[in-house]
């Protein structure tokens, strides 16, 4: 399971070096495969090889309705594997999907990570933080 936030500046080639925290167990759980594909909110979502075949079987299985759904989950995928320095390269293509700046935040989120531009994660968690709670939350105890 991923958890927590990450400042990462891309370099110039547009590589995200992975947090040591992660790179250990993705290292081990998928021998540093990980696949990449584009999340509905507008930031890009990263799997471990394992978790992204399991969630590739999910989507393909989705009625017809769901085709043009299928292509932006499927169709953009990128399978990529972290170098000897714990980086992977963020294609141009996604990157441009995910409007990737040189600032971006890798948030854990179970397992998968979100990889966000820096300045619109945070403009879109101000956002939220101003909203009303979702009513899913109204008996949930912090």
């Amino acid at each position: 399971m991923f958890q927590g936030a990450s400042s990462i500046v891309l370099d110039s080639k547009g590589r995200l070096a992975v947090p040591t925290r992660h790179r250990d167990v993705l290292a081990a759980t998928a021998a540093g495969q990980l696949t990449l594909t584009k999340h509905p909110h507008g930031c890009l979502m990263i799997f471990a090889r394992p978790e992204w075949e399991k969630f590739r079987e999910r989507i393909a299985a989705l009625p017809m309705q769901a085709q043009w759904w299928k292509r932006i989950f499927l169709g953009n995928a990128m399978d990529v594997e972290m170098d000897a320095s714990g980086r992977v390269l963020v294609s141009p293509e996604l990157r441009a999907a995910a409007g990737l700046s040189r600032e971006t935040v890798l948030l854990g989120m179970g397992g998968h990570f979100e990889l966000w531009d820096a300045a619109t994660y945070a403009a879109q968690e101000a956002e939220q933080m101003k909203a009303q709670m979702p009513d899913v939350f109204k008996d949930f105890s912090f």
